[in-house]
């Protein structure tokens, strides 16, 4: 659906002679979501009006972030070429050089979070964007929410691969890889949080969904004449 532009029910035609699949209901209604998301995303590319729906409140945010939650992987591709990772994986070379990453976004930099930074990559053919954030309802990552999605469009546009992470790589990874869609690929926030939950359970903490939400309202307004 994604990558090849198939409706869901043609992605379904195309599995199906050759294997029987059967995705749970939830997930079936997940890639619904995705699958009116994305035609929502042709629309807009190709100039077609089309309805535009309200920014969901914070608690309805909550409520759809922390549903059904699920353990999480050491990393796990969320979108074509963008991984999302926990700092084991942003230590783990051997593993970064097997995935073929070109571009590493750290959302928690400094010297008293993940110190890497390019000179822990110096002997690797990687590009490094730092980030210094605070896990915190209270910090504003807002700032950052655009130079990063212009680093990591720029990465995938060369077709590099980019792993964004933290320190769990649950909410200030989330956060940023959320604000790309949104900023780079057109989708509203809550489209971008289904896209992601069906690869990895993210987890923005209530003051990086604030600042998400506030977001999806910028991008969603009528542009001034």
């Amino acid at each position: 659906m994604i990558c090849e532009s198939l409706r869901l029910q043609e992605a379904v035609e195309a599995v199906r002679p050759h294997r029987d699949i059967c995705p749970n209901t939830g997930f079936l209604q997940q890639l619904r979501s995705l699958d009116k998301s994305l035609e929502r995303e042709r629309r807009r590319r190709r100039g077609v009006p089309g309805q535009e729906t309200d920014t969901p409140s914070l608690a309805e945010l909550r409520q759809m972030i922390w549903s059904d939650r699920k353990p999480t992987a050491p990393f796990n591709l969320v979108w074509p070429s963008l991984y999302i990772g926990d700092e084991s994986v942003a230590r783990d070379k051997p593993t970064l050089s097997r995935l073929g990453i070109t571009h590493i976004v750290n959302a928690a930099a400094g010297r008293h979070r993940i110190n890497t930074g390019e000179h822990f990559y110096s002997d690797m053919e990687v590009t490094y964007f730092g980030v210094e954030a605070a896990d915190h309802p209270e910090f504003n990552l807002a700032p950052y929410f655009r130079p990063s999605a212009e680093f990591i469009d720029g990465a995938l546009n060369k077709t590099g691969k980019v792993f964004v992470h933290c320190a769990m790589g649950v909410s200030r990874s989330g956060a940023l890889v959320l604000s790309y869609l949104m900023i780079c690929q057109t989708l509203s926030l809550v489209e971008a949080i289904i896209a992601v939950r069906l690869s990895r359970d993210i987890g923005p903490n209530s003051g990086f969904l604030e600042q998400l939400r506030q977001l999806d309202v910028t991008l969603n307004a009528p542009h001034s004449t």
